[in-house]
């Protein structure tokens, strides 16, 4: 499986991005998807799942309510909606997926990785 990320940017606080990942060499309608990402200096750090099916999501408490994650299998690709940035959000964010359940949080779960896109919010 090969994932492509795409949709950062610089943007201001307050403001929104979507942030797509779209899959190749295989179907990952049956794969968890997850968006992970990484501040400078800092450990990569969960953000949100979504089931194959696209019924069950997770977030980190830190972007609750502010971040949706969606899919659309029909094109192989899944999404991250954040709203309401902020500064603190600024990191690579990486899409990635597996086949296992479990410990969604951890990123050592998931087998095939995005190369990251940056998004930077400015205050």
């Amino acid at each position: 499986v090969q994932l492509q990320a795409s949709g950062g940017g610089l943007v201001q606080a307050g403001g929104s991005l979507r942030l797509s990942c779209a899959a190749s060499g295989r179907t990952i309608s049956s794969y968890v998807m997850g968006w992970f990402r990484q501040a400078p200096g800092k450990e990569r750090e969960f953000v949100a799942r979504i089931g194959g099916s696209g019924a069950t999501t997770d977030y980190a408490d830190s972007v609750k309510g502010r971040f949706t994650i969606s899919r659309d299998n029909a094109k192989n690709t899944g999404y991250l909606q954040m709203t309401s940035l902020k500064p603190e959000d600024t990191a690579v964010y990486f899409c990635t997926v597996t086949v296992y359940s479990g410990a969604y949080y951890d990123q050592y779960n998931y087998a095939y990785w995005g190369q990251g896109t940056q998004v930077t919010v400015s205050s």
